[in-house]
């Protein structure tokens, strides 16, 4: 458990190792939630119970990639019953979290193209329990913005590393204050309202973990994407995926 009583939760990364974990360690992290891009929930799960121990939860989660690839904006998932694919409407899938009792995050809100806008914030607000207001790949500017709309919309706030690389875990997280040790606690806490504390490192070391992050961003949308999406055929997120058996069919946008 963290200091002071709180529960110190990273509510996204991207990566799941054993030097990952040590390194949540390190930072007095209790909870990493999982929620790589282009796997389906299975897989995560099995991911999330292997690294998980008596220091360190990890919980399960879906970033999942609503609308077309060049419209593409993103809702986090967690604590999902039933896979759920990528390439969905926002509405579908918003309304398939809901069906499955899963906490609804809205991560990096008007990021770039990737992010939920004002318009979408107001229209689907009863079904968001959360909204990212802080992670190192964000801009001052969009920190600003994201915290603007939480206060604007009365959304409870939330913090996360939003880690694609490994050394920037725990970087930022969200400091719970009631146990958090389980995922149904986490969703709890979230679906609730809890209160929490959205929090982050400072100093030179962090504003370097950020520069890197971005500047990972720009790679990974670029070549790396761009192979798995248009030469390395169908996604296991794909909605057209034979796992999913069709059942997405009426909210899919491919």
């Amino acid at each position: 458990m963290s200091q002071d009583d709180e529960w110190a939760v990273d509510l996204h990364v991207k990566v799941l190792t054993e030097s990952v974990v040590e390194r949540a360690k390190a930072r007095g992290i209790d909870v990493l939630v999982y929620a790589p891009h282009f796997e389906r929930l299975p897989a995560i799960r099995d991911a999330a119970t292997a690294y998980s121990d008596d220091d360190v939860l990890v919980v399960p989660a879906r970033e999942v990639f609503t609308g077309t690839w060049k419209e593409r904006k993103h809702v986090l998932g967690i604590g999902l019953t039933d896979p759920i694919p990528d390439f969905v409407t926002l509405e579908g899938a918003i309304a398939e979290l809901r069906r499955q009792g899963a906490a609804v995050v809205v991560p990096h809100p008007e990021f770039f193209t990737v992010g939920l806008t004002e318009a979408d914030l107001r229209r689907h607000r009863a079904d968001v329990d959360a909204i990212e207001v802080y992670n190192p790949k964000h801009w001052p500017r969009h920190n600003h913005r994201a915290r603007e709309l939480a206060g604007s919309l009365d959304l409870p706030a939330v913090a996360s590393s939003y880690a694609h690389l490994e050394g920037t875990v725990g970087e930022a997280w969200t400091a719970f204050e009631t146990p958090i040790e389980t995922e149904a606690a986490l969703v709890t806490a979230l679906r609730e309202g809890v209160p929490r504390r959205p929090l982050h490192r400072r100093g030179a070391s962090h504003d370097a973990r950020r520069l890197a992050e971005f500047a990972h961003l720009g790679w990974e949308n670029t070549w790396k994407k761009l192979d798995r999406v248009l030469l390395s055929g169908t996604e296991p997120t794909h909605p057209d995926h034979i796992a999913y058996g069709g059942a997405f069919d009426d909210i899919a946008v491919y």
